[in-house]
């Protein structure tokens, strides 16, 4: 995404002093900006004591620390929440970013963790495989509203062409009948000149010397 899609470091609600890390601008309504926010979250104790716990095979405490991490995550998606989103200012949505496929992949074990922070919290969790596939469908949504904003200019572009291709057809009408014409006449004198020759095979040829003298030479 290009600079002038995107804030850094940024508030995205009124009366709040908190800055989200980055907001998408999104498209709003007339003159109107629309935020997105989008905030790294890493709940890193319970996570890495999870992973010891697998390491040891202790089911009772995998269980236990996965708990204990769905909560942590849950409280971080609130805070986005609470202290990024602020509709209409922004979307209804924001995005928790996760910095670690391994982190992403141990919350998406987690029955229904994903699902209960989308739609509780409105807050989708992306990881850095999965924050390019939502920022390209951003991306693709910038250039389609630039199209429709700009879809009445297009049409009156093509409008235009459309004219003047007309008046360049009258054109090309004119000189293909110009050129036929031309042809005709061409058509024509070859056939005069066709029977010119015929009946003048019955006339003695005069050496070219006497032919010059008596009608000049002719240059082709």
């Amino acid at each position: 995404m290009t600079k002038d899609q995107y804030l850094e470091n940024t508030l995205t609600k009124a009366g709040s002093n908190d800055r989200v890390e980055f907001a998408i601008k999104m498209p709003g309504q007339g003159e109107n900006q629309v935020l997105l926010p989008i905030d790294s979250k890493f709940p890193v104790e319970n996570y890495a004591r999870l992973i010891e716990a697998y390491d040891r095979g202790d089911k009772a405490e995998i269980e236990a620390l996965r708990k204990a991490l769905a909560t942590d995550v849950k409280e971080q998606a609130k805070k986005i929440a609470t202290k990024y989103l602020d509709p209409p200012a922004t979307t209804d949505f924001g995005v928790m970013f996760v910095p670690t496929e391994s982190l992403y992949a141990e919350i998406l074990r987690i029955p229904g963790l994903f699902d209960e922070i989308r739609q509780k919290l409105n807050v989708t969790i992306c990881s850095p495989s999965t924050l390019p596939v939502i920022l390209s469908g951003l991306t693709m949504g910038f250039r389609t509203v630039a199209i429709e904003k700009r879809s009445a200019e297009v049409w009156q572009t093509l409008g235009a062409v459309k004219t003047q291709f007309s008046k360049f057809g009258d054109l090309l009408d004119a000189t293909k009948k110009k050129l036929q014409e031309t042809v005709n006449k061409i058509d024509s004198a070859s056939t005069t000149s066709r029977q010119i020759e015929r009946k003048l095979k019955s006339v003695e040829t005069l050496p070219e010397a006497e032919s010059v003298k008596m009608i000049g030479d002719i240059e082709v």
